[in-house]
């Protein structure tokens, strides 16, 4: 029962969500839904301590309700290595 009430709060943009924000890398994550606050409070240890042992820095916690686009979002090209050239070609006259 509790999962379909937050099925539905999710549908409507009303489930919690805890977003992560981390300076190093840069990005933001999303973590849910849940029914309540609490729900999501409870749980939060768990991503951050996930996060800590990648070696994330400047953790910051936030919940809302509404409903995310995306779950992780990078806030710098430079933290993804989709954007690393694969290819460098250097000219050299002399």
């Amino acid at each position: 029962m509790k999962e379909l009430l937050i099925k539905i709060l999710d549908l409507f943009g009303l489930a919690c969500w805890l977003e992560i924000s981390t300076e190093s890398p840069r990005c933001t994550y999303y973590f849910g839904p849940f029914l309540t606050k609490k729900d999501a409070r409870i749980s939060q240890d768990g991503y951050i301590e996930d996060l800590l042992e990648e070696g994330t820095k400047g953790i910051t916690v936030t919940t809302k309700r509404f409903k995310p686009r995306d779950l992780t979002i990078f806030d710098e090209v430079g933290d993804s290595d989709i954007f690393k050239p694969f290819l460098k070609i250097s000219t050299q006259i002399t």
